[in-house]
């Protein structure tokens, strides 16, 4: 009875890299396309992570227990909230903070002599609302309770680059057919972006001067972190009582979830392409092994003929296609993660690379080389060692 050879594992893994090692050239370019799918894949779950931890601490920072209120759009007639809503939105025990704005229907301009800007809303603003919106100021000074009283106005970021300002200091604005002195520009504001585009006066001075009439358009408020959502009830009532149904309550980090269950989207859209990617890499791989039994069907009948079985014979060509993509993949998760962090570090977010990014890209070039190698192997064990050695 002849005894049959045995492979080590040591054995098995020499064997897998003789044909990458021959091959240097179409090993290489079976490997670039696994590392293509492997590095976008790193690149999809990692720069979501990034930008999900810079939102979060923007969020904590800010704080997510910041409300608006204001009137449904589009009713006939018009809703107006209650001269008193920031007083009657105070009086809802866990509030902390509230203030309110109003959109006073006048048109701003750089000078008399140029064009309004249409894009730059000119609202009323009581004092109390940069510091309940977290706000800074650029350059010049905020509304105190005397430049409120008169015709002064704050603008913006968006709104003074729209305007071409770049600083606050003996500067003047035509507001509603008159002079108001710039005194400030603002920080951008990520929770009201509203504020941004717009010209802010005091509500006094819009009163005195542009014939506001009092109402406030949206009403921000504050509470404590653990009753925002029972504020959010009931705030429309205690703000309109006579038409709750006709307030509406928002949240702007709520609109910061949206946008990012839209970037959602989009990853998983390249998480497909990261899959069309691996399978183009998959086939590159498989395609490789199958040239390569064919050329070397005589060191595989040798092999036989010598004493290995079908399932050594097997067992080397897997491991082959399983170290070229091994070889893609450490090659695609290296890139993968070199992109994301030099992307987050360049969008000025802390650089997150998840584990389950690098065990996915790992993981993923070994299935892909245990699929990709299956059938070449298959073939060059059903090789018997007088067909090998026969072949010319």
């Amino acid at each position: 009875m002849i005894e049959t050879s045995r492979l080590g594992a040591g054995d098995l893994i020499r064997l897998g890299l003789v044909g990458l090692r021959v091959r240097r050239m179409r090993a290489a370019l079976s490997a670039l396309g696994i590392s293509i799918g492997i590095a976008t894949m790193v690149v999809v779950m990692s720069i979501p992570a990034s930008s999900e931890r810079a939102l979060l601490a923007e969020l904590d920072r800010l704080g997510t227990n910041l409300l608006q209120a204001s009137a449904v759009p589009n009713e006939n007639p018009p809703v107006k909230l209650p001269k008193e809503a920031t007083a009657m939105a105070l009086r809802i025990a866990p509030v902390t903070e509230a203030g309110a704005v109003a959109n006073t229907h006048v048109t701003i301009a750089r000078n008399d002599r140029a064009d309004a800007s249409a894009a730059t809303a000119v609202l009323a603003v009581e004092p109390e609302l940069l510091a309940l919106l977290h706000g800074t100021v650029q350059d010049g000074l905020w509304f105190g309770p005397a430049t409120e009283q008169f015709p002064s106005v704050v603008l913006g970021a968006e709104a003074a680059g729209r305007l071409g300002f770049t600083e606050a200091a003996n500067q003047q604005v035509w507001i509603g057919r008159r002079w108001f002195t710039l005194t400030g520009i603002l920080d951008p504001v990520p929770l009201a972006p509203e504020i941004d585009r717009a010209a802010l006066v005091g509500w006094p001075a819009a009163e005195s001067t542009l014939g506001f009439d009092g109402h406030p358009t949206v009403v921000y408020v504050r509470s404590h972190d653990a009753s925002v959502e029972a504020v959010r009830d009931v705030l429309p009532a205690t703000v309109f009582p006579e038409g709750a149904g006709k307030v509406r309550v928002t949240r702007p980090s709520d609109a910061l979830a949206a946008k990012r269950t839209t970037e959602t989207h989009f990853n998983a859209l390249f998480l497909g392409l990261a899959g069309v990617a691996l399978l183009v890499g998959g086939i590159g791989v498989a395609n490789t092994m199958v040239i390569s039994v064919l050329e070397r069907r005589r060191e595989i009948g040798l092999r036989r003929a010598l004493g290995a079985h079908r399932g050594q014979i097997r067992a080397q060509f897997l491991a082959e296609s399983v170290a070229l993509s091994l070889l893609g993949g450490v090659t695609g998760t290296l890139l993968g993660v070199a992109a994301s962090v030099g992307y987050a570090l360049h969008q000025g977010w802390p650089p997150v690379v998840p584990l389950l990014a690098l065990g996915t890209g790992v993981g993923g070039a070994l299935v892909v080389g245990v699929v990709a190698g299956v059938y070449p192997s298959m073939r060059a064990a059903r090789l018997t060692p007088t067909e090998a050695l026969a072949t010319t």
